[in-house]
């Protein structure tokens, strides 16, 4: 059995999963509003998640993954399996609509505002701004390749998919990224 809250690694094609997401895109692509509703439910929290790994600001993360959802409806028409599986294929619409924001934004200048850190930060979150520090030292593409492997659970063949990049660039800058937080 499966829930739409299973983490995203392993969808493939041969996965009861795979079967349950390829009938869900079959449906939306139809217009069906319960296919839309599974690849909601089952991919909002992974797309939330990699949208605000780009963005780094929850809020804008949430409204622009709420607007990935929006146009799923129509642009589902455009995915076809074969070229990409599903998985890299909403995570590179994500990606596309989360720099299309970053590009935006970068037009209206606006001054940082940062909250001050309190002195009850318990420890994790002390080692998740540590990672994000860390993360944000790393050029893009490194860093979107980390994110998506460690985060996100994708395999080296969906993150080449998502960023449109060969298997082999991935695992270099896969190698290169880990190697660098290491030093």
């Amino acid at each position: 059995s499966i829930t739409p809250s299973t983490p995203i690694t392993g969808v493939v094609g041969g996965t009861e999963e795979g079967r349950l997401v390829r009938r869900a895109v079959a449906q939306a692509k139809q217009g069906d509003s319960e296919g839309i509703h599974f690849l909601y439910v089952r991919f909002h929290d992974d797309v939330l998640r990699y949208v605000n790994s780009l963005v780094r600001d929850y809020h804008e993360a949430e409204d622009i993954t709420h607007n990935v959802f929006a146009k799923l409806m129509t642009a589902i028409t455009k995915y076809e399996e074969r070229a990409v599986p599903f998985t890299a294929w909403i995570m590179r619409v994500a990606r596309n609509a989360a720099l299309d924001h970053l590009r935006a934004r970068r037009a209206v200048p606006t001054e940082e505002v940062r909250v001050a850190e309190t002195s009850e930060a318990d420890t994790s979150l002390e080692r998740g701004l540590d990672i994000r520090e860390a993360l944000e030292e790393l050029p893009t593409d490194q860093r979107e390749v980390l994110v998506l492997r460690h985060v996100m659970g994708l395999t080296p063949v969906e993150i080449a998919g998502t960023l449109e990049k060969t298997e082999s660039s991935v695992h270099g800058l896969h190698h290169r990224g880990r190697r660098a937080l290491q030093g």
